[in-house]
C-alpha cells in the first residue's frame, strides 16, 4: 500500500497541479488509513471493499473525529480509490456506495440580555457618529433584519408614529418589521442629530451615512460592530449577524410564536426559523439543570 499511496500523491503533485497544504492534508488522511489498514492486517489494495471502508469509518466515529473531519476523509478516499480503478489496480471501486455524513447543526450563537444591555449602553453618543452606531446596533436587535437590508433603509420607509420600517429583503420581496420604544427614541435622537450636523439638509434618501453623507456598506457595519465590542469590554466573538440571532432567540424565550419569527426575519422556510427554538430549549436545560434541587450534581 505504501507505494501505491506514493504513486497517488506524485500524480496529484505532478499530473494534477495541487497546492503542498492540499497535498500534505492528501498525505496525513492517507497514513491514517494505511495506519488502520495494518492494524487490520490488510495489506492488498485490491482486498478493500466496503465492508472495510464501513468499518473504518466506524473506527473514526468511536476515535470522536467530527463530521466534518470525516467527511473530508471520505473524499480523500473517494480521489484516491477513483485513480486506482483508473489506473487498474483495482475491479471494483469500494467507494461508490459510500456517503458523507451529515453535517452536525451547529446552534447560533446570541447574546443574553445582560451582554445586549451592556453593549448598547457601552457607546458614547456625544457626537453622530456614536449615536449612529447605537442606532446601528438597537436596529440590529429590535428588528432582527440582515445588515444588506439594515444599509438599504430609506429614510421614507420610517413610520414613526406606527414603529415600522418597510424592508426589502432577499429575492426583492418587500415586508413590514417592527420596531419598539428604545428604537423609537435611538431614530428620533439621530435624525435630530443628523439635520443639526448637516444644517437641516438631507444629504443622502439613506437612513445611515457617514460624515460625507455617503451611504453605508455592509463591511462599514461590520467594522462598526466590531468597533462597538472591543470599547465594551465584553470578550465575545460576535457579527451584526449574532444580534438578528439574538433578536430571534429573545422573541421566542419571551412567548413569542414561531411564524410570527419567522415572518419577522424574513425566512421563507419555517424549518430555518426552527433553529432557534433549539437555542431556546437548549438554554432551558441548562437552567434547569443548574437551578433545580433534583437536577443538581453533588
Amino acid at each position: 500500500m505504501d507505494k501505491i499511496i506514493n504513486k497517488f500523491i506524485e500524480y496529484l503533485e505532478y499530473e494534477k497541479g495541487y497546492s503542498k497544504k492540499t497535498i500534505i492534508s492528501y498525505e496525513k488522511d492517507l497514513e491514517l488509513f494505511n495506519a488502520y489498514l495494518k492494524e487490520n492486517k490488510i495489506t492488498n489494495i485490491s482486498s478493500i471493499d466496503y465492508n472495510t471502508i464501513r468499518k473504518y469509518l466506524s473506527h473514526l466515529h468511536d476515535k470522536k473525529y467530527e463530521a466534518s473531519s470525516i467527511s473530508r476523509k471520505i473524499s480523500t478516499l473517494r480521489t484516491f480509490f477513483k485513480y486506482n480503478l483508473k489506473e487498474k489496480n483495482i475491479k471494483n471501486n469500494p467507494m461508490t456506495l459510500i456517503s458523507n455524513p451529515k453535517k452536525e447543526k451547529k446552534l447560533p450563537k446570541y447574546l443574553n440580555y445582560e451582554e445586549m444591555e451592556k453593549l448598547l449602553n457601552s457607546i458614547d453618543t456625544s457626537e453622530l457618529e456614536g449615536i449612529r452606531d447605537k442606532l446601528i446596533i438597537e436596529l440590529l436587535y429590535s428588528t432582527g433584519i440582515r445588515v444588506s437590508e439594515l444599509v438599504n433603509i430609506k429614510i421614507k420607509d420610517i413610520k414613526i408614529k406606527e414603529n415600522q420600517i418597510k424592508i426589502l429583503g432577499k429575492g426583492n420581496k418587500e415586508r413590514i418589521v417592527l420596531f419598539g420604544e428604545k428604537a423609537k427614541e435611538s431614530i428620533k435622537i439621530y435624525l435630530n442629530a443628523y439635520k443639526e450636523y448637516f444644517q437641516g439638509n438631507i444629504l443622502n434618501e439613506y437612513l445611515l451615512i457617514n460624515k460625507k453623507g455617503k451611504q453605508l456598506t455592509t463591511n462599514k457595519i461590520e467594522l462598526i460592530v466590531k468597533d462597538v465590542l472591543r470599547k465594551s469590554a465584553l470578550k465575545l466573538n460576535i457579527s451584526p449577524h449574532t444580534l438578528r440571532h439574538t433578536f430571534a432567540t429573545h422573541m421566542l424565550d419571551s412567548g413569542a410564536d414561531l411564524k410570527s419569527v419567522q415572518e419577522l426575519l424574513g425566512h421563507e422556510n419555517l424549518k430555518t426559523t426552527a433553529i432557534y427554538t433549539h437555542v431556546s430549549n437548549e438554554r432551558l436545560k441548562n437552567v434547569f439543570v443548574h437551578s433545580h434541587p433534583r437536577a443538581l450534581k453533588k
